[in-house]
């Protein structure tokens, strides 16, 4: 690119940066990441195509005066803590929106494919969860218990057993976008590898979105559809959620090299995994929740349908006020902060 149509297409850009950086404490953490690798992949690009131009020297005095504002300001809120979950992580569900639509949309349509497949083959239920709990689930009907699988264990050991098998799931959900990505950023693969990016995720979201459809189906069969939904749900609700978030962190993680936007690929992918990760430290407490509920609560599947009722509406709420409607509050918030300044 010529000098003139590179300095044309990023001036604008620079000014502001330029402005920002002389107010650095009142710029939001995200903002300064991005505007620090946005400024450093101009630099390089100026570098390379341009060493001895007056606009190199301009950026690299910019990149500097950034990079000092950033260390000399870099002093950790004792609020630090409770900023992460009421701005920064809702943010961030916020500008991936778009991640945890085709998330849901994957999971909860591969989970009516399980349905429709138990539907049409009785034996599709023992393919998918196996004879030997299909097999316990029947003698538990027989003995009149069906949930009877909720109060075997010690609740102890039940709640961490479930609460890292969680973990667990949504880890490997997460990373499975982003395993293609590495051999990539690594040089050993070309262009075709740009195709499974993020497959990987939806590969494990739609497998478990089939457990679960068979799952409930198999109760529906049994003609105990209400008694098995409202004991499931009980736990489901976070647990579910919470892996559809873990999944859409997946997938934010493997698009970002696929659509790069103005940055270079590995800075993309940089930025990508940071949120992803956010998100999957974000959804630790849903887990935790999720394992309580199912060792301690769910156990006792006689309580009042009312209480149950209760419980699996009030997780609804929770989940979707924090991880849909509260990012687009915190979003109209920082544009009006914007806008005042």
């Amino acid at each position: 690119m010529k000098e003139g149509v590179f300095l044309k297409r990023n001036r604008d850009k620079w000014l502001e940066m330029e402005k920002e950086s002389q107010n650095i404490s009142k710029v939001h953490p995200d903002r300064l990441s991005d505007l620090f690798i946005e400024l450093t992949d101009d630099l390089s690009h100026s570098r390379t195509n341009h060493p001895k131009s007056p606009t190199t020297t301009y950026l690299n005095a910019l990149a500097i005066r950034v990079h000092q504002a950033i260390y000399k300001n870099r002093k950790e809120r004792g609020s630090r803590f409770i900023t992460f979950w009421t701005e920064e992580l809702p943010l961030v569900f916020y500008h991936a929106r778009k991640e945890i639509l085709m998330s849901a949309i994957i999971f909860f349509g591969a989970a009516l494919i399980g349905v429709f497949s138990c539907a049409y083959d009785d034996s599709f239920i023992r393919l998918i969860l196996g004879d030997g709990y299909v097999d316990m689930t029947l003698r538990n009907i027989e003995k009149g218990n069906p949930m009877g699988v909720y109060q075997d264990q010690n609740e102890v050991s039940m709640f961490f057993g479930i609460f890292f098998n969680n973990i667990r799931v949504s880890f490997w959900v997460f990373i499975w976008g982003g395993l293609e990505t590495v051999y990539v950023l690594g040089g050993t693969s070309v262009f075709p590898l740009f195709a499974l990016l993020s497959i990987g995720t939806a590969y494990r979201l739609f497998t478990n979105g089939v457990m679960l459809g068979s799952f409930q189906f198999f109760f529906y069969q049994k003609n105990l559809f209400v008694e098995s939904a409202s004991v499931i749900w009980l736990h489901g609700v976070v647990e579910i959620w919470a892996i559809v978030i873990a999944g859409a962190a997946g997938i934010l993680m493997g698009n970002s090299i696929l659509f790069p936007q103005t940055y270079t690929r590995y800075a993309s992918f940089l930025k990508g995994a940071k949120n992803g990760v956010k998100i999957i430290l974000g959804m630790v407490p849903f887990f935790f929740l999720a394992a309580f509920i199912e060792s301690f609560i769910t156990r006792y599947a006689d309580m009042s349908m009312v209480i149950k009722l209760l419980i699996i509406f009030g997780s609804l709420v929770f989940v979707l006020y924090y991880t849909i409607l509260l990012p687009v509050i915190c979003y109209k918030k920082t544009l009006l902060v914007e806008d005042l300044k």
